[in-house]
């Protein structure tokens, strides 16, 4: 049937047309509607020491964007991973990390010194999350915050605490908060940061006196670093296995990022890895759909952990264990070809 043919009454029409115009009011008085309120205001002065009028003066550009709404109701993370992997594990991203590794290679190579963090996965982070610097994000990063803040009640007490650390960050920075573009959840720069992991983890790797995450690549390389080895990274250690789930084990099956199980209770319920751990690190068990009908099980140790608190993603930390793969793989290649 074509529903393009079929012809409403008027009345309905009337509705319609009614409901519409509402909408559209009411979508443009929520624009046009700072409600950014004083508790607020007072609360960013307070908790960072800066002048009210400045702040007052930088609220006032922020503007609600219902497509961030939208954005963030409907996140990749969603999908299941034989679907997701496929945005990320691509020929030309690796070929991409490979180049990004030669061009940066002296940097890389100083940042897994000093951090302890290879080098394939400093380039997949940033490849995964901003495809090497090409794709930084759109949104005004205040509109961003403001909208999740004060118009998203689920996440609204952490929009807001982001939105306060980026004014301060702004200040410290030196920047026009209404010119700083990032991501629908407001991350920014090369490594993707929200406002209070720049503040907390951001380093000057480059040595001009500057933390830039927006446009220099290698102090992006080393906040990642950075980033990896204050949530706990460790070097050459575990990272994640697949294995084979026993009906023992499906009680420490798990679908959050927690990492609260100690590979002894697993190893007891029949669990073998070819990694070499101590009965008590701690691990996760988890499944990742491989179609519609299929669930593989892996063992997700330290590393794996740490990779979720980039992004809080069973999904994400297994994209970017993957994709670290095969740019070490390609790059291993590369070296052997020349």
């Amino acid at each position: 049937m074509n529903f393009s043919t079929i012809r409403l009454p008027s009345w309905a029409r009337s509705i319609g047309l009614s409901v519409c115009a509402s909408l559209a009011a009411f979508s443009a008085h929520t624009a046009a509607s700072n409600t950014i309120d004083d508790a607020f205001i007072n609360e960013v002065v307070s908790s960072y020491q800066l002048d009210e009028r400045w702040i007052r003066t930088q609220v006032k550009a922020a503007q609600f964007n219902p497509e961030i709404i939208e954005r963030i109701t409907t996140p990749w993370e969603a999908k299941p991973w034989y679907q997701y992997q496929t945005i990320f594990l691509k020929p030309e991203r690796v070929e991409q990390a490979v180049e990004f590794w030669q061009q940066h290679q002296q940097v890389l190579a100083r940042a897994e010194q000093q951090y302890g963090v290879p080098p394939q996965f400093i380039a997949a982070i940033i490849g995964v999350e901003t495809y090497f610097g090409r794709f930084k994000g759109d949104k005004k990063v205040l509109d961003s915050l403001y909208t999740l803040g004060f118009h998203y009640p689920k996440r609204a007490k952490f929009f807001r605490s982001e939105l306060g650390h980026f004014l301060a960050l702004s200040y410290e920075q030196g920047w026009d908060p209404a010119t700083i573009y990032g991501s629908y959840a407001g991350a920014m720069g090369f490594p993707q940061f929200i406002s209070s992991s720049y503040r907390a983890y951001a380093v000057d790797f480059n040595g001009d006196g500057q933390r830039d995450l927006l446009n220099s690549p290698e102090d992006a390389i080393g906040s990642v670093a950075n980033y990896f080895a204050e949530h706990g990274w460790q070097a050459g250690t575990c990272l994640v296995d697949e294995v084979t789930l026993t009906p023992a084990a499906e009680k420490f099956v798990q679908t959050d990022t927690k990492i609260k199980h100690s590979w002894g209770d697993v190893r007891g319920a029949g669990i073998v890895t070819s990694q070499h751990l101590s009965d008590n690190d701690k691990v996760m068990l988890f499944p990742l759909a491989q179609d519609e009908n299929i669930n593989r099980h892996y063992l997700g140790c330290n590393n794996f952990y740490v990779i979720t608190r980039y992004n809080h993603s069973r999904l994400y930390a297994m994209a970017v264990y993957r994709l670290s793969q095969q740019i070490e793989a390609a790059w291993q290649a590369k070296q052997v070809a020349n």
